[in-house]
């Protein structure tokens, strides 16, 4: 056969394999299956709207959030198209058995669209929400573990998140926030919301009342830019608060409605005593007069940061940061800074109401906080149990203490309270160039408080020191260092220093001092008028050392001893003065070394009270020597009368040594190394026979510093 005409047969089909076509309509049925399935779930839930399901619906999410969820009335759950629908009428979700409303959230009805992935991933988003008289509840646990809104007790307490909302409709909204390890409690009304495309259109306001610890405060807050608000963009806040008299303003930027931590905001306060602002979070400070001041605030977890801060409190200005810390103890840590503190208004810091200072006086001060009549010394109580309620740690520099007298610059002071315990220590400051150091601590801890003061004055020009009261600078080179060094029981300062018992001292070494009022104290009457006749008033008088010592027991200060030695005179001083009744018994005496004709040879008395110090130039010795004087002059001649006050020159100069020592009484001696016995011996009590009583003696130099 021809190839060319070959006939070619096709090949024979081959059977179909029955377990390939099997496996074909298997996939195929589950395709259907799926694809059928979902649209039949779809077609009876749009259908029925879901309700069939509101049974199912509160039994899990009631497991899941382990609270009650319950439906009061219609309920709808399905897609629609592809968002979820859920509709709820009289919606409730109960609170932990712990929280003290029933409801975290209560609504008389909610309509919304949520997107179903973001169930899943992401953070969650509705679409839109229709929202009508919904009522939320926020609280935290007492131990601020776990709070009403984080449903899982593992995680604890969770911030409080908003979900991303593009399209809302909110009316007669309200939220109660309670916390109470900050003893908070807040109602707050947000007014009705309506937006479109994300946009509100205006202002949202929010308003309310609460309570914070014990101190009642209204509420009220704007968002500026609420457009972006729904959709957890920047929200722009404005809130303004009223409490105890003071003004509040807080504003800045928030990343969604509730999201403040880390944020920083402007804030700022005003009010008539800034002690009343503080004392709304209980904390104690001094009482102020008005105050402004501003700062940044961030919001750290329980850590409230103020930076930046500036002001003024009365007429002295304020810098520095503040730190807040509320935890299961309030602490404040702050650093201060002041150019000038006014006089006035330091007042506060020693008790004195600034305000009664300025317009009434120091004494009307004193007069106020509980001290007799004119009296000085504050005697308002310490508040013992709020000052045990909260710790604090403070950093305070002052450049210039603003005063017509008291020549005080550079303060640096340190403040400490640790469980009741208040130490001011250090507090320095520049005194007429010299420094002053000083430590005081209350320790309230103890009943009645155990108080004890030490104040160092360094070398001190006592011309610059003394300027304001008359001694002139020109001329003196004098200088005084000291030391007070008491302790003491009592809540204030009156009674710790009524009670109190130490030592007070103050050395002047070799000098000059340029004053009419050291001719007065030597009563020197014929060089006086002398130097007044010739002009010669402000020539200085020579002092060789001199010693202005008190020894303190049960609030009674007795000299021990008062002794100058001068180029011409021995000054000696007898008496004392007493923290107690704040009386001034003392009287100062000179006796010339040298021949003098009009020396009085009379103590100059001093008397009166701190508030109110006087002295007696002529006193019973001096009219009893101007007596003798005229009888004299009488029945001799008047020049007979002139030896009255006539002073032989016979005081014996005293040994430099103990006395600028510091040493008491019984350690003094002449120049000729006797023990002297015209001194004081550290007491003004008195015997049966109206004699001195001789006190205890301290052969130990005074707290080793002289």
């Amino acid at each position: 056969m021809d190839m060319a005409t070959q006939r070619i047969e096709p090949p024979a089909s081959s059977p179909r394999d029955p377990r390939r076509e099997r496996r074909r309509r298997i996939i195929r049925n589950i395709i259907i299956a799926i694809v059928a399935i979902p649209a039949l779930i779809w077609l009876v839930l749009y259908i029925t709207k879901g309700r069939f399901l509101k049974g199912p619906f509160e039994t899990i999410v009631g497991r899941m959030t382990n609270r009650e969820v319950k439906v009061g009335g219609d309920f709808q759950l399905y897609f629609a198209p592809l968002r979820i629908k859920f509709y709820a009428e009289r919606f409730t979700i109960a609170n932990p058995a712990w929280a003290t409303q029933p409801y975290l959230f209560r609504g008389e009805r909610i309509d919304t669209r949520i997107a179903p992935l973001s169930l899943i991933f992401g953070k969650r988003r509705l679409y839109w929400l229709d929202l009508v008289n919904g009522a939320v509840d926020l609280e935290w646990n007492r131990g601020h573990t776990a709070n009403t809104w984080t449903f899982s007790d593992k995680k604890g307490g969770k911030p409080l998140e908003f979900p991303r909302i593009d399209e809302v409709t909110v009316r007669g909204t309200t939220v109660r926030y309670r916390d109470p390890r900050m003893r908070l409690l807040a109602d707050l009304k947000i007014d009705d919301i309506r937006s479109t495309d994300a946009r509100i259109g205006k202002a949202v306001g929010v308003e309310g009342t609460g309570r914070l610890r014990e101190t009642p405060f209204r509420l009220t807050a704007q968002l500026l830019s609420p457009d972006a608000t729904a959709n957890r963009g920047e929200n722009k806040l404005v809130a303004r608060a009223w409490a105890a008299n003071n003004v509040i303003d807080v504003s800045g930027t928030l990343p969604s409605i509730a999201d403040i931590e880390n944020v920083p905001l402007a804030t700022r306060a005003r009010g008539r005593d800034a002690s009343e602002l503080l004392g709304i979070i209980g904390v104690v400070m001094p009482q102020t007069r008005r105050y402004a001041v501003k700062a940044q605030m961030v919001k750290d977890g329980d850590v409230y940061r103020f930076t930046r801060m500036t002001g003024t409190v009365g007429r002295s200005d304020v810098s520095g940061l503040l730190t807040v810390t509320n935890g299961d103890r309030v602490h404040l840590e702050s650093t201060i800074a002041t150019r000038n503190l006014d006089i006035i208004d330091a007042a506060s810091i020693i008790g004195y109401n600034p305000d009664i200072v300025e317009t009434k006086g120091v004494v009307a001060a004193a007069a106020a906080t509980g001290a007799g009549p004119q009296k000085l010394i504050p005697d308002s109580d310490l508040p013992v149990e709020k000052l045990r309620a909260f710790d604090a740690d403070l950093k305070w520099t002052i450049r210039t203490l603003k005063s017509k007298r008291v020549p005080i610059s550079n303060i640096d002071m340190t403040l400490a309270l640790k469980d009741g315990r208040l130490a001011l220590s250090p507090l320095t400051f520049a005194m007429a160039r010299g420094n002053v150091a000083t430590d005081i601590v209350f320790d309230t801890r103890k009943r009645p408080s155990a108080v004890s003061y030490d104040v160092r004055l360094a070398p001190t020009p006592m011309g610059q020191l003394l300027a304001g009261w008359g001694v002139t600078e020109a001329g003196t080179s004098g200088t005084i260092k000291g030391r007070i060094e008491l302790a003491g029981r009592g809540d204030s300062f009156a009674d710790s220093l009524a009670t109190s018992a130490g030592r007070i001292a103050f050395v002047m070494p070799k000098g000059s001092l340029t004053t009419r009022n050291v001719q007065l104290a030597e009563l020197d009457i014929g060089t006086f008028v002398q130097k007044m006749f010739a002009g010669q008033l402000k020539e200085p008088v020579s002092i060789n050392c001199g010693l202005i010592g008190f020894t303190v027991r049960g609030g009674i200060a007795a000299a021990d001893p008062i002794l100058i030695d001068t180029r011409k005179n021995v000054i000696i001083g007898r008496g004392g003065f007493s923290f107690r009744t704040e009386a001034i018994d003392l009287a100062v005496r000179a006796d010339a070394k040298k021949f003098s004709v009009f020396s009085g040879q009379s103590p100059v008395g001093l008397n009166g009270h701190f508030a109110a110090p006087g002295m007696s130039v002529i006193s019973p010795e001096l009219v009893g020597r101007a007596g003798a004087a005229l009888g004299l002059a009488i029945v001799a001649t008047p020049v007979a009368g002139v030896l009255a006050f006539v002073d032989v020159g016979d005081a014996k100069s005293a040994a430099c040594g103990p006395v600028l020592q510091g040493e008491t009484a019984a350690g003094q001696r002449t120049r000729g190394g006797e023990k002297r016995d015209d001194v004081g011996r550290g007491t003004t009590a008195k015997d049966e026979k109206g004699e001195q009583k001789p006190g205890k003696e301290q052969k130990k130099k005074f707290l080793g510093i002289f």
